[in-house]
């Protein structure tokens, strides 16, 4: 953005904590706080309102939390960026927070010398973070497992269903898989189908690259 007022949305379950925060925005010329709010429902009301370009989010409080508002925000598609300001320490949210779409995460005691400067960034279209969290982010980024929709979405299958898919994928024909699990092979096809439906698969190649991935062809 460029030019107008920078419109900001306090969401926070403690008036003195707001009032603070304001304050301290309260010194920049080019930021307006257009609302209040003490918790994640009466920030999306108020998103919904004032379309502000900055919401700077709690994480704890009550009813819906900043994490969950953080995803409505994120969501709504509406250009409207979201600044996390907590006191948990980067180590406690920063990764699953910034993979949730915030815009940018500060810790409280570092409010008073770097709110201002965070706000204008996010508002800009950059991601704020502290230098010192360099090394969680990459902590963060070196344990991420990059099977984890893979695993996700297997998890969505029943234990029958996970066992036909294993069996499929290891080449065994549906009379083949009704024998070893005491089902018709009508049954193994039906499962078959459900798979399909579930995960978007339609060839065994499809089945053998997930398996592959997952490491399922080691079991027997």
């Amino acid at each position: 953005m460029t030019g107008d007022l920078i419109r900001v949305v306090l969401a926070d379950d403690h008036t003195v904590v707001r009032a603070g925060l304001k304050a301290v925005l309260g010194t920049a010329k080019d930021i307006d706080v257009v609302g209040e709010a003490k918790s994640g429902e009466e920030a999306l009301a108020l998103v919904e309102r004032f379309h502000p370009h900055v919401v700077v989010m709690d994480l704890s409080m009550n009813g819906m939390d900043g994490l969950a508002a953080t995803k409505e925000v994120v969501a709504k598609k509406n250009g409207t960026r979201v600044l996390v300001l907590t006191m948990h320490p980067e180590e406690d949210y920063l990764v699953p927070l910034l993979e949730a779409g915030a815009a940018g995460y500060l810790v409280k005691s570092a409010a008073d010398r770097e709110l201002v400067d965070a706000v204008r960034a996010v508002a800009k279209g950059d991601v704020y973070v502290r230098p010192a969290a360099a090394r969680v982010l990459a902590k963060g980024l070196t344990k991420k497992d990059p099977h984890q929709q893979d695993r996700e979405r297997f998890e969505r299958l029943t234990e029958r269903e996970r066992d036909v898919l294993r069996l499929t994928a290891q080449g065994y024909s549906a009379p083949e898989i009704g024998e070893r699990l005491f089902i018709s092979p009508k049954t193994v096809d039906t499962y078959k189908q459900r798979i399909n439906e579930k995960l978007g698969l339609s060839h065994r190649a499809d089945y053998v690259q997930l398996a592959l991935r997952l490491g399922l062809l080691a079991q027997d």
